[in-house]
């Protein structure tokens, strides 16, 4: 079940005065027109669809950078959110914004309003790739941010990318090393998608830079999940959100655009989990005729991979066959997410 929502008010570009080669905020949220809009129609709407306790829900303003927006429009879009927190109506407020746009004088305002969680676009904590991604901030200046958020008190999340201009899978994992050693709550894992119009497009176009495939985004995506996930660090979304130029993929030009990427990325995830659980079984000759794989309830296909191919290793794995019957995945209250016990009966 369902245990939390965001009410999310997108607003691209506001704000942001740089210009990551990456970047076409239109095509990732889905909205074209500008925050100067009335935002209570869209809350209203949202509110009759939630059935959830109204301290499970949260009013999210996404894209661009949030505290970068005119100082005025800001404050009535915090009043106008406030307004639902104090009528008890949702729980509180969350927003997205840049590592350089946060300050003590920023974060004394969203405290006063209401604001509980703040995420910031890291991105990489690997300087080159910043520069070469042109997001106009350092690790440096990430770190700073990350300390005076949670100085504050307020749940942190860190927004990183795997496959930007420079980056490897070493410094993908050593960006998550980072998220865990700043004390990151949670964690939201993107991949690079080359969008048309921008100046990665130019790049890919020119040969400059090479866009990450989706293989390889789910081999690096594991091994960012997985450490994460050891330092106590929550993945509350892995991919893109959907929108509808992302899945017809007119503006797409390459890059790991995949519907399902988060949850291939997991079923990696949950396939080298199954393989560090051999060595609890016993030598092949003492294997029973099946051996069932217990999770956590709902993470059963995960588990068992897209087109079942976790199951179908796993049963090559222990029995040499193509025969996934011999392989059970059975639900398990008491079970954490991202675990797996293997049973040989």
């Amino acid at each position: 079940m369902k245990k939390h929502a965001n009410i999310p008010v997108f607003i691209p570009h506001e704000g942001c005065p740089n210009a990551c080669v990456f970047c076409n905020q239109r095509v990732i949220t889905g909205v074209k027109d500008t925050a100067d809009r009335d935002i209570r129609p869209e809350i209203d709407a949202a509110l009759a669809s939630i059935l959830l306790p109204p301290t499970d829900v949260q009013i999210a303003f996404f894209g661009g950078s949030f505290t970068g927006i005119d100082r005025t429009l800001m404050v009535r879009l915090l009043g106008d959110a406030y307004a639902y927190v104090r009528a008890g109506k949702v729980g509180s407020i969350r927003l997205s914004t840049r590592p350089d746009y946060i300050s003590a004088e920023i974060l004394d305002i969203l405290k006063s309003y209401g604001v509980k969680s703040v995420e910031l676009g890291i991105q990489s904590m690997d300087d080159t790739v910043l520069a070469l991604s042109a997001r106009g901030h350092t690790a440096a200046d990430s770190e700073r941010a990350c300390k005076l958020v949670k100085a504050y008190g307020f749940e942190l999340v860190g927004q990183m990318m795997l496959g930007l201009p420079g980056s490897t899978e070493e410094s993908d994992v050593f960006t998550a090393k980072e998220l865990v050693r700043l004390h990151c709550d949670a964690c939201r894992i993107y991949p690079t998608v080359v969008f048309e119009n921008t100046e990665l497009c130019r790049m890919a176009k020119d040969g400059a830079y090479r866009p990450l495939s989706a293989e390889e985004a789910v081999t690096r995506g594991a091994s960012v999940l997985d450490v994460l996930l050891k330092g106590g660090v929550t993945p509350i979304r892995i991919g893109l959100q959907a929108t509808e130029a992302l899945s017809d993929g007119t503006d797409v030009y390459a890059g790991a655009n995949h519907s399902a990427l988060g949850e291939k990325i997991e079923s990696e995830f949950y396939r080298r989990q199954l393989a560090a659980s051999l060595e609890t079984l016993p030598h092949a000759a003492d294997m029973p005729e099946t051996v069932t794989v217990l999770c956590a309830p709902g993470e059963e296909s995960k588990v068992s991979g897209q087109n079942k191919t976790n199951r179908l290793w796993l049963a090559n794995a222990l029995f040499g066959t193509q025969d996934i019957h011999r392989i059970k995945i059975l639900p398990q209250s008491g079970i954490s997410p991202y675990t797996v016990v293997l049973r040989p009966f």
